[in-house]
């Protein structure tokens, strides 16, 4: 086991009151790891209502005030601290034989725009065996066709966008690697949350939240989710995972109803070592 710590420091400016919708809470899934609670903190106090979305994330509502904001956290938790397992075996199921509650990620969606990018990925990924071999395929050319660069974030930017402008932030690799294995009638979800350069070489850029995906395929134990990261497409340790759902619109850390400027944003995790 290992520990990890992590957090975030954001701070807002707003002209006026703004109701906001917050997914900054780590998954109900990883709660039972926290070795120190998570506590949302907000400079100046406000009232924050938690409530668990549809996609099972914890969601807090907040009205945001009139001048700066900042919004806060910092806690530990442990981790397994083994990489991403691989199962190389598993198998891809037929679609009358998946569990009901996976069918909406066969779906398209906002950025998973599956209708535009059907025809590319069967023919790109039809003739490779069903199952992990596919999923993983599917990685690698995700990988290879997007080019990662913080300018290149946008916030309207489709899977098919990144897809033909080949270029782009760890949301839309994972956008097009989902909307690819959805095509391919593989159910693939978005996932959100901390990642950091944990027993590797540190990146020479800021900290940020990551983005990566994951299919349901059937393995040696049956029908579950398994974990693939296609912009890294490598297997990491110390992912703690924040939110899922359809794509970056269900899982946003921050919508705002109203206008309100991003003034600071901090984000920190790293292995504590004794």
């Amino acid at each position: 086991m290992i520990r990890i710590q992590a957090g975030f420091t954001i701070a807002y400016d707003c002209p006026h009151p703004v109701p906001m919708l917050l997914l900054l809470s780590v998954h109900p899934s990883r709660e039972a790891d926290l070795l120190t609670p998570q506590v949302l903190k907000f400079e100046p106090e406000i009232e924050a209502r938690r409530y668990t979305d549809d996609f099972g994330n914890i969601c807090h509502r907040i009205v945001a005030p009139k001048g700066p904001l900042v919004i806060s956290t910092s806690f530990e938790v442990q981790d397994s601290g083994i990489p991403d397992i691989t199962v190389p075996e598993a198998k891809q199921l037929p679609v009358d034989e998946l569990p009901s509650g996976t069918l909406v990620y066969l779906l398209g969606s906002r950025y998973c725009d599956t209708d535009l990018l059907h025809e590319t990925a069967w023919s790109l990924f039809g003739s490779i065996e069903p199952g992990w071999a596919r999923v993983q395929a599917i990685c690698d050319f995700t990988n290879d066709r997007i080019a990662f660069g913080y300018e290149h974030a946008r916030p309207d930017k489709t899977a098919r966008n990144a897809y033909d402008e080949r270029r782009g932030v760890c949301r839309d690799f994972a956008h097009l690697a989902v909307t690819l294995c959805r095509c391919m009638n593989i159910p693939a979800r978005y996932c959100t949350g901390y990642l950091g350069d944990i027993r590797i070489p540190p990146a020479d850029a800021p900290m940020d939240f990551s983005a990566w995906f994951e299919v349901f395929l059937d393995g040696p134990e049956g029908g579950r989710w398994y974990t693939f990261d296609a912009r890294f497409n490598t297997p990491r340790l110390g992912r703690l995972l924040m939110a899922r759902g359809r794509d970056a619109t269900d899982v946003a850390l921050v919508t705002n109803f109203g206008p309100a400027w991003l003034a600071k944003f901090d984000v920190v995790t790293y292995e504590i070592t004794e």
